[in-house]
This record gives C-alpha cells, structure tokens and sequence, in this order.
C-alpha cells in the first residue's frame, strides 16, 4: 500500500496578519515600536494626541454629577407630591444622557493609545510621530503571527476530490527544511480562470523561522493505492509508445504491462499496473518481445520483487 501524493508549488502565509487601524482621528504623538519588532497582546504601537479631550470628559464627568444630583432632588421632591412624573422622567433623561456622553469620551481617549490585537511581529509601520489622521479607521500597522504558518497551492480539479481534510501533509522550503502540517482548507469553489482549487496546510513555527511569502512546495497525500517501487532504468516502451515494465511469467514467456507512475522517491519510482507479485526483467528487456519464451536467471535486486536477467530465448 502506498499514500499517492502530488507536489504543487504555493507560497506561505501568516495564519493571523491584521491590519491595525486608529479608531479616532488625530496626530500621531509618539510612535512606541519599531517595524520588526516582536509585541504581545496589549503592547502599546501608537499613541495619537488627545488634545483638548481631557479637559472634555473632565467636563462631562462633572455634568453627570450635576444631572444625578437633578434627578435625585427630583425623585424627593415627587415623594412629598412637589413635583411631577414628568419632572422626574426628564431629570432621569438628562443622566443617562450626561452618562452616556461620559462613556463616549472615555471610549475616545482610551482609542488615543493603540495597541497590539495578538502576539507577534510588527510587519508594517506606515506613520511617524507628528503624522495626521484626519479621520477614523487609516492604517497605522501591521502585525502578524509568525508561529502557526499556512502553505497556500492551488490544485487540479482531477486531484481536489482525493484530498482530505486533517490529512498530514509535508512543505518544503527554499533553505531545505522540510515541514510537517495539516490540510486546514480545501475551497469549495474554483478559480475561475485556472479551474483550480485553493488548498491550505496550517503548521506550527514555535520559534517564528519562517517568513510569509517565501516560496514553498506542497507534498499532499491523496488516496491510498497498491503500487509498486521499482528503478525507474526498469522502464520500456512497446510498439505503441506505451510505457511499461516487462516481466516474465509462470510459464517463461514475457508479458509487457503498461504501468503509470503514482510518485517519485529517492531511490525509485512508485507506479501501478503490475501484478500483485512480478518477476521483473531487470537485464535484456530490450531484446525480448512481448510473448516470446525465454530462459530466465534469478538474480538480486533491493526490492520486495524477484528480478530476473535473460540467457537466450526463442531464436537466441
């Protein structure tokens, strides 16, 4: 039993990369990090001037005051039957309205300091101190995580139905490593232009080494097949053009089998088409023809299969 896999070419991707947007217009007053520098969760980036806010909520706070001191009077003075429902009505109005002003503020001068969402590594840092937001939401970083990394490839729609989600799958990169991960995502849906599927395999980089965006091949298990390794030197053509190997059979004669090739390994090929057990023509396949009887001699080969080198046959 052999696990076919294909090797497709993608490229990496940070699992966790966000853009880190200010939530309030202002100057940029001091730029806390550098870009490359490694954050935790909370780590202050940017802090945007407050201006004049202070001096506002302080203001606010002490209209909240006043408008609960309104609304408790209010709530006396109805008890003793000097004032209305609808005075008590609107001093409780005027509150929640001072209250709600208050939390407004505070929510504003807390988005005057911003900070890191996750744990991870400053990619992008696009203003300096001194800069203007003049509105709410513009881009102040970057920040992904370099500790769970997916490889990105696109695959053929011959192949996307054989893979499984979860299946354990490899990434090679350009340095030579050679990194274990899971399918994390199979699409749903093609490209439209390439009739390609969006394949992901999520692994875990603990020390953060390796960088989104390198190049990076994607070795993905598919469904699993009886095959059978062999030299690919053991390969012939016949007369059609086939390829195939050539064995011999109970009876000495040659049969020629037409044989596909499942992968490729270091020390041979993996294929399938062969019977479930051959003897295999390893020396003269090129002067035999399919049919022709032949003497045989057993010889040696690292192989789960008997490998057989020819001495004469039908006409020498």
């Amino acid at each position: 039993e052999h696990v076919r896999k294909i090797a497709i070419l993608g490229r990496i991707e940070a699992d966790k990369a966000v853009f880190v947007r200010a939530e309030a217009p202002g100057r940029i007053s001091d730029v806390v990090v550098k870009r490359g520098a490694r954050v935790q969760a909370g780590d202050v980036l940017v802090k945007i001037d407050p201006e004049n806010l202070p001096a506002l909520l302080a203001e606010a706070r002490a209209r909240l005051e006043q408008r609960k001191i309104a609304y408790d009077s209010a709530k006396k003075l109805s008890k003793g039957g000097y004032s209305s429902q609808l005075s008590v009505a609107q001093a409780k109005a005027d509150m929640e309205a001072a209250r709600a002003q208050v939390s407004g503020m505070q929510r504003d001068m807390e988005n005057t300091t911003i900070t890191a969402p996750f744990a991870g590594v400053v990619d992008e840092l696009p203003v300096e101190a001194g800069d203007y937001n003049d509105k709410a939401g513009a881009i102040v970083a970057r920040v992904i995580d370099l500790t769970t990394m997916n490889a990105v490839g696109e695959v053929v729609e011959h192949d996307i139905g054989f893979i499984d989600l979860g299946g354990v799958a490899e990434v090679g990169l350009p340095d030579g490593r050679i990194l274990q991960g899971r399918v994390s995502f199979i699409a749903k849906s093609s490209n439209a232009l390439t009739r390609t599927f969006r394949v992901e395999v999520t692994m875990d980089v603990a020390d953060g080494s390796v960088p989104e965006g390198v190049t990076a091949e994607l070795h993905l298990p598919l469904e699993r097949v009886v095959a059978h390794k062999i030299s690919s030197a053991l390969l012939t053509l016949n007369d059609e053009g086939a390829v195939g190997v050539k064995t011999v059979n109970d009876d000495n004669v040659v049969v020629f089998h037409p044989v596909e090739m499942v992968s490729d390994a270091t020390d041979g090929i993996w294929l399938t088409g062969l019977p479930h057990e051959a003897r295999i023509i390893t020396v003269g396949q090129e002067f035999v023809a399919e049919g022709q009887p032949v003497i045989p001699v057993e010889g040696e080969l690292k192989t789960q299969h008997s490998a057989v080198g020819l001495v004469g046959g039908k006409g020498n």
